[in-house]
């Protein structure tokens, strides 16, 4: 096998919808100023009890029976999460327990917003180097557990849920090559430290490059996909602002490509928004089967990763 794919997607959010308006009365802001400046309109947040694993189970398993294989067949278990309360086992130690798999390799990474990016190309090296066949990628956050509800400048902003993939091996590569890095004196810009947190982040700092440096890494994805950006059918970016994604977008020139905007509903998920942003375009068919996507992935490090995946 010489590549991968992915063949189904599933994600899963908390039933509680968290609107601007209830905010307004949790602490001083209101519906305008949120949207005005990020977009968001509402977002979920889960129960007290339901745990980080939990999502990320939910999310797996309606991907897995999307792909209709057998669950013992994934051998390869990777979740992307920087909110798992837990320091061992990993979610996907657990992940893999719920489902009842076989013996997967199964590991966390932790990049924050850019972790499901991350997640997927190490998914894809593993199956092309032969040390996976069936993948499974996930993407979990349960931010409301880290964040400040008296901060307005960071509150507003976040929301939990997951998002999960099945990468299968491929004659026909239909991951693309993944372009990642970082930006280590930006390290400290999106913070969540210590046993308690909270949430914290240079928010103009991580607007400022994200506006003014994503358009041209955005491009070097597509380069090496051997794609030009008018060819592709969506663009999935993690879903962090709005003001941040149409003109990135933009100034990317996918002229012809659905763009996701999932933060409207979702708000910033970090390492989950761009699966579940993803999941919920390929469930209402909003990108033809085996259209290029590009996925793109920013965040805590300051890290970023993407690349060109074909819609399954």
């Amino acid at each position: 096998m010489t590549g991968s794919r992915v063949v189904a997607l599933g994600h899963y959010q908390p039933e509680r919808v968290l609107t601007n308006d209830e905010l307004a009365t949790m602490v001083e802001t209101n519906d305008e100023w949120i949207q005005s400046r990020v977009g968001i309109r509402e977002r979920r947040i889960a129960a007290p009890d339901e745990s980080v694993d939990e999502m990320a189970w939910r999310a797996a398993d309606k991907a897995v029976a999307n792909a209709g294989i057998d669950v013992t067949e994934i051998d390869y278990v990777v979740v992307a999460t920087c909110t798992a309360i837990d320091r061992s086992p990993n979610i996907a130690a657990r992940v893999a327990a719920r489902l009842g798999l076989g013996n997967p390799a199964a590991i966390d990474v932790n990049t924050a917003c850019s972790g499901f990016a991350y997640a997927m190309a190490t998914a894809d090296q593993a199956i092309r180097a032969g040390a996976a066949s069936k993948a499974l990628v996930i993407g979990v956050e349960k931010l409301s557990d880290w964040t400040d509800w008296t901060d307005r400048t960071t509150c507003v902003l976040i929301g939990d849920g997951a998002g999960a993939a099945v990468l299968v091996a491929s004659e026909e590569p239909e991951i693309g090559p993944v372009v990642w890095g970082s930006v280590p004196e930006m390290s400290d810009a999106v913070r969540i430290e210590g046993r308690e947190g909270p949430f914290q982040q240079e928010g103009l700092s991580v607007f400022r490059w994200a506006t003014t440096q994503l358009p041209e890494i955005a491009q070097q994805v597509c380069a090496k996909a051997g794609l030009k950006p008018e060819e592709l059918g969506g663009v999935v970016l993690h879903q962090a602002n709005l003001r941040i994604i149409e003109p990135l977008a933009k100034r990317l020139g996918a002229v012809n490509a659905v763009v996701a905007k999932d933060v409207v509903e979702s708000g910033n998920t970090s390492a989950a928004s761009i699966p579940i942003a993803l999941s919920k375009l390929v469930e209402k068919r909003e990108i033809p089967s085996g259209a290029p996507v590009l996925l793109f992935g920013f965040g805590g490090g300051l890290s970023y990763a993407g690349q060109v995946i074909r819609c399954p």
